[in-house]
């Protein structure tokens, strides 16, 4: 029998790059059009928006980037989908843009792993 997909993290951090800002209106439009389209029907490929949002820059060791996103995953092969589909679209052109995934994990295991950390 095969195992159950364990659910999968991306966090993205993006910033407009100035080839974004010297987009004429009409085609950021566009371009944003093509991704709300190409985002239609997620839930179904077990892809789950979190939030989409600006960063706050007034915390304690902000980030420099602009925007963020947070998705959660059915599994591996989703999160994959979604970062192919978004190298696909052109994004990383017009954003400078970061990407952190993971899967689950809790906080004893998270502790073990940093005692376990050894030097390079």
């Amino acid at each position: 029998m095969p195992q159950p997909q364990q659910p999968h993290y991306l966090i993205e951090l993006y910033t407009p790059k100035p080839a974004w800002l010297r987009l004429p209106a009409s085609d950021r439009q566009a371009f944003l059009d093509a991704i709300a389209q190409a985002m239609a029907g997620m839930a179904e490929q077990g892809i789950e928006l979190l939030t989409l949002a600006e960063t706050d820059a007034g915390i304690d060791q902000a980030s420099h980037h602009r925007y963020l996103g947070i998705w959660r995953f059915a599994g591996r092969q989703a999160r994959d989908a979604l970062l192919a589909g978004i190298a696909a679209s052109g994004w990383y052109a017009y954003f400078d843009h970061l990407n952190a995934a993971c899967g689950t994990g809790d906080m004893p295991q998270h502790l073990r792993a940093l005692q376990a950390v050894q030097g390079s």
